[in-house]
């Protein structure tokens, strides 16, 4: 009987899936503690877990828990956010389009993005408008527009030309720079100072009231493409063999663009421009753990994260106390990376 009641019981069996999770979810407590307890003054553990243990307040002063509750921890959730939904966004677009070199940023659909919200910042002055409260809306306008015109100039016989969608993309990329050039050239001093903040990248304009705003489009952003995950997982095996197993498949490439738009429109509006997140991130989860959406999609998402909290951290650490766009360490990391990563599939 012992030996029948135990052979029931079975050694859980850990998967690798769960282990890379494991192992992203631990770096990203460990950089929440740097991201929160370190700045210029230096790094003490106790601010990072001040916000969760209200009895370390008592250790402080008034400004340093002021630094830590409306400047730091907005700044974390700003780059954790921004971290789950560019990666999702660049993993969404892949499957989109049926290619890992698909990208928002690559395809043009962010600089569309900033181009718009650039306008009205560069137009506010002019016709006297609050150009911080319309930012995630014109963001996501112009990222919409901008995404369906690739989707439909690159589209030929029902399949989108990959080679089309890339150099319509560039095409897009140079114009969005030369429109935000020519406002930048006209613009005054205190709106050239905010367009030169969206076209680097910077989580530094972080607070409670801005995230607020651009939360809901966000969180709307994740969640339907997470609903779609499955479907998409079927688009990646051919439109025609999506169809069969019974995808709509033009309602799913046009929820997926509105989607993607909405996603990068907000993050836009709340940071600038921050390019190769959404494009190397998902090789990476790829690699770890296959191309199947159901289980790389949640580790690209995590993944996502601790990019962004390292380039921010690493952007602060630098020319401390001054710090770097988050854009310049983003491109610094990811396009070394993302070439490794084409040499190796190249010789593989």
């Amino acid at each position: 009987m012992n030996t029948l009641t135990l052979s029931r019981f079975k050694p859980v069996s850990i998967t690798a899936n769960q282990k890379w999770m494991l192992l992203i979810t631990v770096c990203i407590f460990a950089l929440a503690l740097l991201s929160i307890g370190y700045g210029p003054a230096g790094w003490d553990w106790r601010l990072a877990i001040a916000w969760i243990a209200p009895e370390y307040f008592n250790q402080f002063d008034a400004l340093q828990i002021n630094v830590v509750t409306q400047i730091r921890l907005p700044r974390f959730v700003l780059a954790v956010l921004v971290g789950l939904v560019l990666a999702q966004t660049g993993a969404a677009t892949q499957a989109l389009c049926r290619n890992p070199l698909a990208d928002p940023s690559i395809i043009g659909i962010s600089a569309g993005a900033a181009m718009v919200a650039v306008a009205f910042i560069a137009f506010s002055a002019k016709f006297n408008f609050n150009a911080q409260y319309y930012l995630p809306y014109a963001a996501f306008l112009g990222a919409l527009l901008v995404t369906s015109l690739v989707y439909l100039i690159a589209k030929q016989h029902r399949q989108v030309n990959i080679t089309t969608l890339i150099l319509v993309g560039v095409a897009i990329n140079s114009l969005s720079f030369a429109v935000i050039g020519l406002l930048s050239y006209f613009a005054d001093d205190s709106a050239l100072r905010l367009i030169n903040y969206w076209t680097m990248g910077s989580l530094g304009g972080a607070n409670w009231d801005a995230i607020t705003q651009a939360t809901p489009l966000l969180l709307l952003s994740m969640l339907g493409l997470w609903r779609l995950k499955e479907p998409m997982n079927l688009l990646l095996i051919g439109e025609s063999q999506a169809q069969y197993l019974g995808v709509n498949t033009d309602k799913l490439k046009l929820y997926v663009i509105i989607l993607v738009a909405l996603g990068v429109g907000a993050v836009v509006a709340l940071t600038g421009l921050i390019g190769f997140v959404g494009l190397v991130v998902p090789h990476i989860a790829r690699l770890m753990v296959g191309p199947h959406l159901r289980k790389m999609l949640p580790l690209c998402m995590l993944l996502g994260v601790v990019v962004l909290l390292l380039s921010d951290w690493l952007a602060r650490l630098v020319v401390m106390p001054a710090e770097l766009p988050i854009g310049i360490i983003t491109a610094l990391l990811g396009a070394p990376l993302f070439i490794y990563l084409i040499i190796k599939t190249k010789r593989g």
